[in-house]
């Protein structure tokens, strides 16, 4: 199932006022929040090579890195697979993510196909790549296909705002938080982009 594609800050404004009329506690928080952004990138292959450069280093750090790639010419599928390893590594990629890199590249992801593809099979495809998990998948599916029904339960800010929202003793597990969200459907993905910017007021609330 595809289900509705995001495509305007329009449609992120109809899932928020249908989160809102569902859940006075949504309600609460887009109050605080002011409107919520569309986030829409670019899907393809650079998209995602520049998600697995980022795992695990800072802002900063894989903007840096990223930026190499770019100057280096290795934003591309065929420029990454005629890569050396000297080549690589001398834009500022780990061992493993050079591994990453080049199964990214092997794999030879149709990724028009998967503009049409359901949910399930997007990131079923997704995550078979070394590299990449259910988080990247997942957040793939939501801002480069503008996927409306897909969330990310593993994702730790998401866990935190629920937690302070919901008043719930503990951050959810990615299992319990999976199922808390199948009551936002079918706008799961505006429901994240509303914790993720409750997150931000409630930690800025809380000096933290």
């Amino acid at each position: 199932m595809i289900g509705r594609i995001i495509e305007t800050d329009a449609c992120v404004a109809e899932g928020a006022a249908w989160l809102r009329g569902q859940d006075a506690r949504f309600a609460l928080a887009l109050e605080q929040t002011g409107p919520l952004p569309l986030r829409r990138r670019p899907d393809g292959f650079a998209q995602l090579l520049s998600a697995i450069v980022s795992q695990q280093v800072s802002t900063a750090s894989a903007a840096a890195i990223w930026a190499r790639v770019e100057a280096a010419g290795l934003a591309t599928e065929a420029a990454c697979r005629a890569a050396s390893e000297d080549d690589l590594r001398a834009v500022g990629l780990s061992r493993p993510k050079m591994r990453y890199a080049r199964a990214l590249a092997e794999a030879r992801l149709d990724y028009v196909a998967l503009r049409d593809a359901p949910n399930d099979e997007v990131i079923g495809t997704l995550i078979a790549v070394p590299g990449i998990g259910a988080w990247t998948a997942e957040i793939y599916a939501m801002f480069s296909l503008g996927r409306a029904d897909v969330f990310a339960p593993g994702d730790l800010a998401l866990q935190e705002a629920a937690r302070i929202l919901f008043e719930l003793p503990d951050r959810p597990s990615e299992k319990a938080f999976r199922q808390m969200a199948e009551a936002w459907s079918p706008w799961r993905s505006v429901a994240a982009r509303a914790l993720w910017a409750y997150y931000r007021v409630a930690k800025n609330r809380e000096g933290i």
